[in-house]
C-alpha cells in the first residue's frame, strides 16, 4: 500500500535530500525513513480512554495504528502553479504521478518518495490544459524516471 505524505515537515525533509533521478520536467527525491508522527492539533481536548467503561474488559494496546506501519512507501507530489497554471493540469499531473508510482513501487526501496515538477510543459505543444497528449507525455517521462530509480535501487547481483 502506498500512503501519501501530508505534513509539510515531511515534504521539507524529503526535498532536502538530493534528487535521486531527474528528467526534462520532473525530479525524484527519496528518503529511506518513514514520515514523522502526526501531531495532534494544540487546541483539541483529548478524550479519556473508554477502557474502564467497557464491560468486555481492557482494550488491547497496539503499538502502532495499521496505517502507520514502520516500512512502506509514502508518496508526495509537488506541482507548483508557476509550472502548471491551471488546476486541471496540476490534477492531471498528480494523477499520472500516483498511477506510475503504483506500478513501480515493488521495485523501489521503502521510504518517503517525492516527485517534483521542475519545469513546465510547453504550452505551444500542449494547447489544451487537459489533453491526452499531455497525459501520455507525462506518463512516458515518469515511467522512465521511476524505472531509472528502480534500476539503481536494486542490490548488486552475486554470482
Amino acid at each position: 500500500m502506498i500512503s501519501r505524505l501530508v505534513q509539510s515537515a515531511d515534504f521539507e525533509r524529503v526535498l532536502s535530500a538530493p534528487s535521486r533521478s531527474r528528467s526534462a520536467h520532473f525530479a525524484l527525491h527519496h528518503l529511506a525513513q518513514g514520515p514523522l508522527p502526526v501531531r495532534k492539533p494544540a487546541g483539541k481536548a483529548v478524550v479519556p480512554s473508554l477502557a474502564t467503561d467497557l464491560s468486555t474488559g481492557l482494550v488491547p494496546a497496539n503499538p502502532l495504528p495499521v496505517d502507520d506501519s514502520p516500512s512502506g512507501h509514502w508518496l508526495g507530489c509537488v506541482v507548483p502553479k508557476r509550472h502548471a497554471k491551471r488546476a486541471v493540469t496540476r490534477n492531471l499531473l498528480k494523477r499520472q504521478i500516483r498511477a506510475v508510482f503504483a506500478r513501480h513501487a515493488a521495485q523501489l526501496p521503502a521510504g518517503q518518495w517525492l516527485v517534483r515538477l521542475r519545469s513546465p510543459f510547453a504550452a505551444t505543444q500542449f494547447v489544451s490544459a487537459r489533453s491526452e497528449a499531455l497525459a501520455q507525455a507525462a506518463r512516458g517521462e515518469l515511467e522512465q524516471l521511476l524505472a531509472r530509480a528502480g534500476a539503481t535501487a536494486l542490490p548488486p547481483v552475486r554470482a
